[in-house]
């Protein structure tokens, strides 16, 4: 078994509005692998964070990542930093991958700055949202099979243009 799609980006790209969307065109299952996250600790990404540190959140996620890649074959959402471990990416490199990008104004109207997304919590969300973009950006274009840019588009329309990538892409 293998993902159809996974579907990576930052926060507020649209990775599961976007892969929800996309697998239901595809005929497909979704999965997000921060919805595994939390079933495997059996508590919130925030939680997790708070409680036990982004190194063990990071542990689980890599963990949580390296199964969906073998057990799903749907369409696969990532956490925005799962791409930050050098083993998800070499595993990636073995999958369709779809880069979600959001820009920087975007992408901080779509998280609200939610406390929900805990990097983007603190003293000044949007230079940390700046900073996480920068540190990431390479990383998200190094494992991408296809990148589609959010920040104009409706779900709809960034779904047609990922299909009609992959559709080339054969």
């Amino acid at each position: 078994m293998s993902p159809r799609v996974v579907v990576v980006g930052p926060p507020g790209a649209g990775k599961t509005t976007v892969g929800e969307l996309l697998a239901e065109r595809l005929g497909v299952p979704f999965r997000d692998v921060d919805a595994d996250i939390v079933e495997l600790a059996g508590k919130s990404i925030s939680d997790i964070f708070t409680d036990d540190g982004e190194p063990e959140f990071r542990r689980i996620e890599c963990e949580a990542v390296a199964n969906a890649l073998v057990e799903h074959e749907g369409v696969l959402a990532l956490g925005g930093g799962a791409v930050m471990a050098e083993a998800t990416r070499k595993l990636l490199a073995e999958h369709t991958v779809v880069f979600l990008n959001v820009g920087m104004a975007e992408g901080v109207r779509r998280t609200g700055l939610s406390t929900a997304r805990p990097l983007l919590a603190g003293v000044s969300p949007r230079a940390t949202f700046k900073a996480l973009l920068d540190e990431r950006l390479p990383l998200y274009r190094e494992v991408a099979t296809v990148e589609v840019n959010t920040d104009k588009h409706e779900p709809a329309g960034i779904v047609d243009e990922i299909l009609a990538a992959l559709t080339e892409g054969k």
